[in-house]
């Protein structure tokens, strides 16, 4: 989803359409504890760090190589801060699946697309410190949700904070029309922001359910779909680095299963 070619707006959009629909769904969340609301305003903090550094990454690299590395970084980062923060523990396998699944992205990244050589320093830079960002957010949403009692609750709530604090920064530094000019491209930002804020609210309600690690891990697969679908609909070639990064992929999965 693109406004105008200009990827700050279109996640501004998508933000701000994602906070408008769970304001109007807050009439049917439950009310979380007061004790998660803390958590409430530093995961909304944090996803806007998330995509405020996405952006940047994005300008200095390709989205091939940018969004798998971001994303397929994170999974070790949320294991870990699991452990030590949430004193999550995962048995073998577990790890194993962690282990596999950031492989597969990461093979992804640095050989399904142009090759590590061509990749930027603030590049890599700007993707790494993405991936730190979902790391934080991961664990702060898992942890969140947990306190508030109530995933859902917890989800819009964090929305509604996400959406404000996006917005606050685009009228700080784009002035005060700048959420009026995404405002035309409503009837594609609906559908994107309906589907995201449901994917998401469904990873956590998996937080309150398993490991964090885990399911931080089993969110990075759709990397593996986008690969069947630019092979199969789009005809795109696979490559052997691409056929060995959806088979460790894959075998992460089958992994999370032992």
């Amino acid at each position: 989803m693109r406004v105008g070619g200009d990827r700050f707006s279109s996640i501004l959009l998508l933000s701000m359409t994602q906070s408008g629909l769970a304001l109007l769904l807050l009439a049917f969340a439950p009310a979380p504890a007061p004790a998660a609301w803390p958590w409430i305003a530093g995961a909304s903090l944090l996803h806007t760090g998330y995509k405020l550094f996405l952006i940047r990454a994005y300008q200095h690299g390709d989205l091939s190589q940018i969004y798998p590395l971001a994303r397929g970084a994170a999974p070790p980062m949320v294991a870990l801060g699991g452990i030590v923060l949430l004193h999550e523990r995962l048995p073998p396998a577990g790890w194993a699946a962690v282990a596999l699944i950031a492989l597969g992205v990461g093979l992804m990244a640095f050989r399904g697309g142009a090759g590590v050589s061509r990749l930027p320093f603030r590049a890599l830079a700007y993707a790494l410190g993405t991936a730190v960002f979902v790391a934080a957010y991961t664990l702060a949403d898992g942890q969140g949700a947990r306190i508030a009692g109530t995933a859902t609750g917890f989800a819009m709530w964090m929305f509604v904070g996400d959406g404000l604090c996006m917005l606050t920064y685009a009228v700080a530094t784009r002035g005060p029309r700048a959420p009026l000019a995404v405002f035309s491209a409503w009837r594609t930002g609906l559908p994107a922001g309906t589907l995201s804020l449901g994917s998401y609210w469904i990873a956590l309600w998996a937080f309150t359910l398993a490991p964090v690690a885990l399911v931080a891990a089993l969110r990075e697969t759709s990397v593996l779909f986008a690969l069947l679908i630019g092979v199969f609909l789009l005809k795109e070639e696979a490559g052997r680095w691409r056929v060995a990064a959806g088979l460790c992929i894959a075998a992460g999965v089958v992994a999370m299963r032992l």
